[in-house]
């Protein structure tokens, strides 16, 4: 009986997440097609690159090369992080490629959907985070840099992860200006991505904070690793013991910015799928990586 609870709970949760996979990348590839590819605004990473070569080579368009470039990075992809995550980042690259391609073929008399560059930059860059977001909490990514950042970051742990982002995007946004000979459009793209940034932001995480997160598991190492060695987050084992079996069990506790915590669940119900969290906001943190207490208002 409890096993077909278990398994009934389990259809309902791929479900859900295959319907907002689907809906965020369809999501996304609007805000590409209609606004930002026609009016040659940048989105970051992958996206960015592509719309340039669609550009470019008029004939090629942006989702076919965003699934052509994104090929070796899924050949990385499942080398250094597995099946399981390479398959949802392979369905939401997809379905948002296809769908941009669908978009730019049937509605191509329409676009852009407005010439106003800033207006386009707003709610583009917007439909982007929502996109963007759905697709995040679905526990999928789009591909593409994420990829790459990844395995960059683990190499390179000393190296931020918004960093490294905020260099490939200067990039991207620079190299736009230099091929299309318009400083104007790369003003308007830098716009695209602030805008996106922000909205992404409150669409996953809310207002600004973090989160306190405790969790009992029967594989607390094979987490704590995950969690530092991934995320470069602080874990923190505490001794605890369960009042019903009376067992010695290690609590996890580790503090991290609500950005991260979608992650944080992600990674501890892939390796534990029992496992009890329990997530509480966290008003303000102080020391490394969070508040300095020089920054404290006496």
């Amino acid at each position: 009986m409890l096993a077909a609870v278990i398994t009934k709970l389990k259809r309902k949760l791929l479900l859900r997440q295959f319907l907002l996979m689907s809906v965020g990348s369809i999501i996304y590839a609007a805000a590409i097609a209609f606004f930002l590819d026609p009016n040659r605004l940048m989105a970051g990473g992958v996206t960015g690159i592509s719309i340039i070569i669609s550009h470019l080579v008029s004939w090629v368009q942006t989702g076919t090369v965003i699934i052509v470039l994104n090929i070796p990075l899924f050949a990385l992809g499942f080398w250094k992080f597995g099946r399981n995550f390479i398959f949802y980042t392979v369905y939401a690259t997809l379905l948002s490629s296809l769908a941009m391609n669908f978009f730019s073929s049937c509605f191509a008399a329409y676009l852009p959907l407005t010439d106003d560059l800033l207006l386009a930059s707003l709610v583009g860059g917007a439909l982007v985070a929502v996109g963007l977001g759905l697709v995040f909490l679905a526990g999928g990514t789009t591909g593409g840099s994420d990829i790459l950042i990844k395995i960059i970051r683990i190499k390179y742990r000393h190296m931020k992860t918004s960093s490294i982002f905020l260099i490939v995007d200067s990039i991207i946004i620079a190299a736009s200006a230099i091929v299309f000979r318009n400083i104007e459009l790369a003003l308007y793209s830098a716009v695209v991505l602030v805008v996106s940034s922000r909205v992404l932001d409150l669409v996953l995480y809310g207002p600004d904070g973090a989160k306190l997160v405790y969790i009992i598991s029967d594989r607390p190492e094979e987490i704590a690793d995950r969690l530092m060695r991934q995320l470069d987050v602080g874990v923190t084992f505490l001794e605890g013991e369960g009042a019903y079996t009376r067992k010695n069990k290690k609590v996890l506790m580790c503090a991290s910015r609500k950005q991260v915590f979608p992650k944080i669940r992600a990674i501890v119900t892939e390796i534990d799928e029992m496992a009890f969290m329990i997530v509480s906001s966290a008003q303000e943190i102080f020391g490394e990586g969070f508040k300095n207490y020089k920054s404290m208002d006496f």
